[in-house]
């Protein structure tokens, strides 16, 4: 049964939490609005948990706990629990009362695969720019987009020949010792035993192949908020199939739109596409090596220039997404999990600029 996410104040305590925390903290204007965002979910959170068996931890709670691990670069459900027995701060934010005792961090894997199946984190993103406030700051014209490699929690041990029948284990609960010398390995002979939704790529000429995802982002760029984000896995086809998918909604509109990307995305293929959407191609010129597919047509406007300019703020998002919020090696197997992680730490990024972006005047 869902839990409620009413807790006491003051009633049994001495201590107010909420005078606790100075009236100017940023996280009291996230808080607004992630409370805004959770209460136009109610809905669906609903329809996750039975009507039957005793009350649950709040996912109100445990989603704004959530925001805390990534906002605080906690490294792990149980550092979390450690921090809100506690830090008042934390337990004001979640929603916890200073007597309350906090639950236990295996509540994070119970609830996480109920989260993942009401496709929570795509829809707290979407609710947290839907709120009026958060509209306004929107650009509904001007996109960029860009990907990142997420490293997977998996070994270049476990990456093994597909026919291999063999276990990996080793002596003393170790992995086997390895000498992979002079061995082809490729995504097509070989997978990952730990991770088999995890491929081997490399990110440039002469740079180590590692098992990885690749995350996706499209960012508006008046503000520099990402308005969607997902998580596939490599190839070399991927980013720009995933900049389709992402800017086609946002293109049914009489007026064209623009985006903004780096020279990866310089090929003929993608260029046509965003033109049958009457998105213009504001990619960066690739001619090292071969004729680019941006002309003059594109490139003699000035907004051409701007849409360059502003696109390197998506590299803002991913270093903040993987530096802060913990996605540079992701700790979850299986496409779906380090899907859902992405997308909500990219709803974390939005909430930690919003404070200063709402006291702007408009």
């Amino acid at each position: 049964m869902r839990g409620t996410d009413k807790r006491s104040g003051e009633l049994f305590s001495y201590v107010d939490l909420e005078r606790r925390v100075r009236a100017d903290h940023p996280l009291r204007s996230i808080r607004a609005v992630a409370n805004e965002a959770l209460r136009t979910l109610s809905a669906e959170f609903s329809m996750l948990y039975s009507g039957l068996g005793r009350p649950s931890i709040s996912p109100e709670m445990l989603l704004r706990a959530m925001l805390l691990q990534a906002f605080y670069s906690v490294r792990s459900e149980r550092q979390l629990m450690e921090r809100l027995e506690f830090d008042l701060l934390f337990r004001w934010f979640v929603g916890l009362g200073v007597d309350e005792p906090v639950w236990d961090h295996s509540t994070f894997s119970k609830n996480r695969d109920r989260l993942l199946e009401g496709d929570i984190a795509a829809r707290f993103l979407s609710a947290i720019l839907d709120q009026p406030r958060v509209r306004r700051l929107l650009s509904s014209e001007h996109f960029s987009v860009d990907g990142t490699l997420v490293e997977a929690w998996a070994s270049m041990k476990s990456f093994r020949p597909r026919d291999d029948t063999d276990p990996p284990g080793g002596d003393g609960g170790r992995n086997a010792p390895a000498d992979f010398r002079g061995e082809r390995r490729s995504n097509a002979t070989h997978a990952s035993t730990t991770d088999p939704d995890a491929m081997l790529y490399r990110k440039g000429p002469g740079m180590e192949a590692k098992l990885c995802f690749i995350g996706h982002g499209l960012m508006e760029n008046r503000s520099g908020l990402l308005v969607d984000a997902r998580l596939t896995r490599v190839s070399g086809h991927a980013e720009r199939l995933a900049a389709l998918e992402m800017i086609e909604p946002h293109a049914d509109r009489p007026r064209a739109i623009t985006l903004g990307a780096d020279r990866g995305y310089d090929a003929a293929d993608f260029v046509e596409e965003l033109r049958a959407l009457h998105v213009r191609p504001h990619v960066a010129q690739n001619v090292s090596r071969r004729r680019s597919a941006i002309d003059r047509r594109t490139t003699r406007h000035k907004s051409y220039a701007a849409s360059l300019r502003a696109r390197k703020r998506i590299e803002e998002a991913f270093g903040w997404i993987k530096m802060i919020a913990g996605l540079r090696r992701t700790k979850l197997r299986g496409l779906e999990k380090v899907d859902w992680s992405f997308t909500f730490a990219a709803a974390a990024y939005n909430l930690i600029r919003l404070p200063k972006l709402l006291a702007m005047p408009a």
